[in-house]
C-alpha cells in the first residue's frame, strides 16, 4: 500500500462548530492512481488502526491476498483525530507551534465521513464498489451509506452499529475517567501526558474487546497449583504499555469523544428512516460472542436496511473476531466481491 497526502486549501469546517487552517489528510492506496478500470474497494479502519490495512488485516490484504492490492484499487483513509498523520490533537496547532492536545476542535463521525468524501472527490472516484468497515470503521461506512447513497455499490458492515449503544457510551466514559485520574494528562504541555491513564483505558477496553471465553482459552494459568492468578493481568498491563508506545492520550480521548456521536438517524428523521435510504446490497456481519456490538441487536437494525443480508460468524474472541476469524470473514466476503 502507498501512502498519500493532501493539504486542504480551504478551512475544514467541523459539524460541531469549529474549523481549522491547512487540514492533513492520509490515505493509503494499492496503485499510485486511479485509472477507472479497477473495482475499488473502500476499507475503513478500525480505532486504534491506521490507514494502511497491510498492517493491522494481514491475513486479507496484500498482493494476491483477498483484497488483492495487485487487483483491486484499495482505498483506506486515515480517520481525524488519530496520531497518524490525519489532523488531530497529535498535529501541530501552527498558531502555537505546539501538538493541538485539548484545542483541537470536537468533530463528529460524519466529519471524517466528509473527509473520504475530499478523497474519493480528489482520486476521481464516482463509484466505490465495495465499501467494507468494522467497528468505528462501521460506524464510518453506515453513516457513508447514507450520506452519499447513490457512490457505494456494495457494503459490508462487520461488528458495529448504526447508532452507539448506552453499553458503548459508558465504556468510553470508564477510559475516558481513567485517562483524567492520570495528573499529567492535564498537567502537561506535550503528548507525553497521560501515559499511565492510557494504559487503563487499553485494559479496560480490551476486556470489551475479548470475551469469557477468549480470556479463558488464552490466559488461564497453566499450573493447576498456582496461588496467585498472574497471567491475565500480565497480558493487561503488555497490551496498555504496548499501545502507549505508539498512541497519545489525547488523540485517544478524542476519539473516545467522538464514538458518541454516532446517529445515522440524526436530523434525518430516526435510524429507521436514514436506513431506508441505503441503496447499496449490504451485508451486515455479527459475531456470536461479541459483548460491544451483540449479532442479536445487529440483527434487528439491519432489517431496516432494504435488501440487506444478516449473517453471524462464531468465535471465542467477541469483538476481536473481526480481526481473528479471516477464515470466515472471507467465506462471506467472497460471495459479495
Amino acid at each position: 500500500m502507498i501512502e498519500n497526502h493532501i493539504r486542504m486549501e480551504s478551512p475544514f469546517e467541523f459539524e460541531m462548530g469549529g474549523r481549522i487552517e491547512g487540514l492533513e489528510i492520509v490515505y493509503h492506496t494499492s496503485k499510485p492512481e486511479y485509472s477507472g478500470k479497477e473495482k475499488v474497494i473502500w476499507i475503513c479502519h478500525a480505532l486504534t488502526a491506521n490507514s494502511n490495512p497491510e498492517d493491522w488485516w494481514p491475513q486479507l490484504v496484500g498482493p494476491s491476498k483477498f483484497f488483492d492490492t495487485d487487483r483491486y484499487f484499495i482505498v483506506c483513509v486515515n480517520m481525524l483525530g488519530t496520531p497518524y498523520g490525519t489532523s488531530g490533537p497529535a498535529s501541530v496547532d501552527p498558531s502555537t507551534g505546539r501538538p493541538y492536545r485539548f484545542s483541537f476542535p470536537a468533530f463528529t463521525i460524519r466529519d471524517t465521513v466528509s473527509v473520504f468524501s475530499i478523497v474519493r472527490r480528489h482520486l476521481g472516484i464516482d463509484r466505490v464498489d465495495l465499501l467494507i468497515g468494522s467497528s468505528i470503521g462501521g460506524f464510518h461506512a453506515s453513516e457513508w451509506l447514507v450520506t452519499e447513497p447513490d457512490v457505494i455499490g456494495k457494503a459490508a458492515l462487520i461488528a458495529t452499529d448504526v447508532r452507539v449503544s448506552a453499553w458503548l457510551s459508558a465504556s468510553c466514559e470508564a477510559q475516558r475517567m481513567a485517562l483524567e485520574a492520570d495528573q499529567t494528562f492535564r498537567g502537561s504541555d506535550s503528548l507525553d501526558g497521560g501515559k499511565k491513564g492510557l494504559m487503563c483505558a487499553r485494559a479496560q477496553a480490551l476486556i470489551s474487546y475479548r470475551s469469557y471465553d477468549g480470556f479463558v482459552k488464552t490466559q488461564s494459568e497453566a499450573d493447576p497449583d498456582t496461588l496467585v492468578a498472574t497471567r491475565a493481568a500480565s497480558y493487561e498491563r503488555y497490551q496498555g504499555e504496548k499501545l502507549a508506545k505508539r498512541y497519545d492520550a489525547y488523540s485517544y480521548w478524542s476519539l473516545c469523544n467522538v464514538l458518541d456521536t454516532h446517529n445515522t438517524g440524526r436530523g434525518r428523521g430516526g435510524v429507521e428512516a436514514a436506513l431506508s435510504r441505503i441503496k447499496a446490497a449490504t451485508t451486515v456481519i455479527g459475531i456470536d460472542s461479541d459483548c460491544l456490538f451483540p449479532a442479536r441487536c445487529m440483527k434487528e437494525w439491519a432489517s431496516l436496511i432494504p435488501g440487506a443480508d444478516f449473517r453471524v460468524i462464531t468465535s471465542v474472541f467477541g469483538h476481536d473476531g473481526f480481526l481473528l476469524e479471516s477464515g470466515q470473514i472471507v467465506g462471506i466476503l467472497s460471495e459479495i466481491l
